[in-house]
């Protein structure tokens, strides 16, 4: 970069800085009143869970510690027991189990579908016009596959779109500011920008482009995500604490794919969610994930893609009419989230968002950022349009098979 672009950039980083600054502190009040309290730790239940001692006293009966444990420990752990035995820890604990990474896939399934009936049942009997009983009821449709559930706070809840057991290609799905169990299915903008929709999206979009390949897709909503644009989205506060769950879900997945598996999952990071895993990057391995791709991203609390680790290759797209452009390319005192992950200086492979409309657009059909996104996460790499421009590497395929 030129001494005259570092200049530009530093003084945009210095302007947009100042408007955020002056923004919140004209809003104190709205922002104060919205700030989230992060939801950490093991789940519900772990109390009763370690104190659970059926399968006997000794170490050989002692159940891994949600909070301690790897995912790859508890994996062993369950492969020792029968499948009543598992079932039994299911039905018995169904929040921990639940949520816990490396237990089998289908009996998380199970655990969670008895968590979400019990506080359907307890948020009836509080209040039977409760918005969160049909939402409940929404999770317990037959055929859903609900692999993580937590009632905590806004609660938070990952969901499975096709066999995680038997998928040849796996995607994960990180979505951004104002999701959370409420919304999760939303469908009053359009159906592809809610959490679920951009799954449901890809997952048919990878279909469309390799009907012979076995895919997965997991949406995971598993932190405490902003809710609007107050301090919370412009600091990393939420996402730091995001980061210990997003490592364990990326190392559960890891620890439980299926024999068939043709590569970690390629993980999609949409807005805030691009800095929760901008965060976690550095620290993942390369049996945890094969593509890190960022959009609509304000930034990754990273100055390039070298920082982020040699376990994926990056990849990021910003469409030219989303919202968020305004936003990236600044950090100062605690505010913004860094470089802009599409700057050709960044050095990540830029892809093509063509026909992508507006922040939360680049799962409709028809447009590139879909097509892109499927090709990456099946690995058909030849087939991925970069994107075009001054300063753009136009081949954002180099080195690719």
């Amino acid at each position: 970069m030129s001494h005259t672009s570092v200049g530009r950039h530093r003084a945009r980083s210095l302007i947009t800085a100042a408007l955020v600054v002056t923004v919140m502190a004209g809003t104190a009040g709205w922002t104060v009143a919205h700030e989230q309290q992060a939801v950490t730790g093991p789940p519900p239940g772990t109390a009763a869970w370690r104190a659970d001692h059926s399968l006997g006293s000794g170490a050989a009966g002692r159940l891994p510690d949600p909070a301690t444990a790897s995912p790859a420990e508890t994996a062993r752990f369950f492969a020792g027991l029968t499948a009543a035995q598992q079932r039994t820890l299911a039905l018995r604990h169904p929040l921990v189990v639940g949520n816990l990474d490396g237990a089998p896939v289908a009996l998380r399934y199970t655990a969670n579908a008895v968590a979400i009936r019990a506080e359907r049942a307890k948020e009836r009997a509080a209040d039977p016009e409760s918005p969160l009983v049909d939402r409940y009821t929404g999770l317990l449709a037959p055929g859903r596959r609900i692999l993580a559930f937590d009632p905590r706070g806004r609660g938070q809840v990952a969901e499975v779109y096709g066999d995680l057991t038997t998928a040849q290609r796996t995607a994960a799905l990180v979505p951004g500011s104002d999701t959370d169990l409420g919304n999760f299915d939303r469908t009053d903008h359009h159906p592809y920008g809610s959490a679920a929709g951009m799954a449901r999206s890809l997952r048919a979009e990878m279909a469309r482009e390799a009907p012979e390949v076995r895919t997965a897709v997991v949406v995971w909503v598993g932190y405490t995500t902003p809710l609007g644009l107050g301090p919370d989205a412009a600091t990393g506060r939420l996402a730091k604490a995001g980061v210990p769950r997003l490592d364990r879900f990326l190392a559960g997945l890891a620890a439980t794919a299926g024999e068939s598996a043709q590569a970690p999952p390629a993980v999609f990071c949409h807005s805030y969610g691009s800095v929760v895993c901008g965060l976690a990057a550095s620290g993942l391995g390369r049996a945890e994930i094969s593509d890190l791709v960022v959009f609509g991203s304000p930034g990754v609390r990273a100055d390039d893609a070298a920082e982020l680790g040699p376990a994926a290759r990056v990849w990021a797209t910003r469409d030219s009419s989303d919202w968020v452009r305004r936003v990236t390319g600044f950090d100062f005192l605690g505010l913004g989230h860094g470089q802009d992950p599409t700057d050709p200086s960044f050095g990540a492979r830029v892809l093509s968002a063509d026909r992508a409309h507006g922040h939360t657009g680049y799962f409709a059909p028809g447009t590139e950022s879909l097509r892109n996104f499927a090709r990456i996460a099946l690995g058909h790499f030849a087939a991925v349009h970069c994107a075009e421009g001054t300063g753009y590497d136009r081949d954002c395929r180099h080195g690719l098979a």
